[in-house]
């Protein structure tokens, strides 16, 4: 198999991670920097995606466990696949450290820092836009959601924690 039948997949893979790592952390600062007040009062046309909104924002928890079991799920795909590549290249020494460098660049300025301020400049309507596409994946990652859901509420009680913690940060 030829180096270029394997890079460029690979790469087309990464943009495409990178681009749901940004989706995901995009949506999480749109979503949780809104008031409840604008919640609870959508636009005049009440519209499938503030309904589906309001629905997210019931279970705030779900939604947080929702978005960081996606964003972890993509953000260690990529790691892996930048991992693989740069095994191909780099003497073995030094593929970790190149790997990490790189990963660690990319998920924090595309995946992290950029997607984010820009979540959190055009909340409103970032949040409507990507509401429906949240609500489908928290249906196909149901299961794994219910897990991580029931696990971390039962270890917050069980360190003295609020099950409840992202209730202050919807409130204004």
């Amino acid at each position: 198999m030829s180096t270029y039948s394997i890079v460029v997949p690979s790469l087309l893979a990464v943009v495409i991670l990178l681009s749901l790592s940004a989706f995901f952390s995009s949506s999480e600062s749109a979503i949780f920097s809104l008031p409840d007040e604008w919640i609870q009062t959508p636009p005049e046309d009440s519209t499938r995606e503030s309904r589906t909104l309001q629905q997210l924002r019931a279970n705030p928890h779900r939604l947080l466990v929702t978005l960081l079991v996606g964003n972890n799920l993509v953000n260690i795909a990529i790691t892996s696949i930048i991992t693989l590549l740069v095994a191909r290249f780099v003497p073995p020494g030094f593929t970790v450290v190149i790997a990490t460098l790189s990963v660690s660049v990319l998920i924090l300025v595309f995946g992290e820092i950029v997607p984010k301020s820009y979540g959190l400049g055009h909340a409103e309507s970032w949040s409507l836009r990507v509401a429906r596409p949240i609500s489908y994946v928290e249906r196909a990652l149901g299961p794994l959601v219910a897990v991580f859901d029931i696990v971390t509420r039962w270890l917050t009680t069980l360190i003295g924690g609020d099950q409840h913690i992202e209730k202050p940060y919807l409130d204004d």
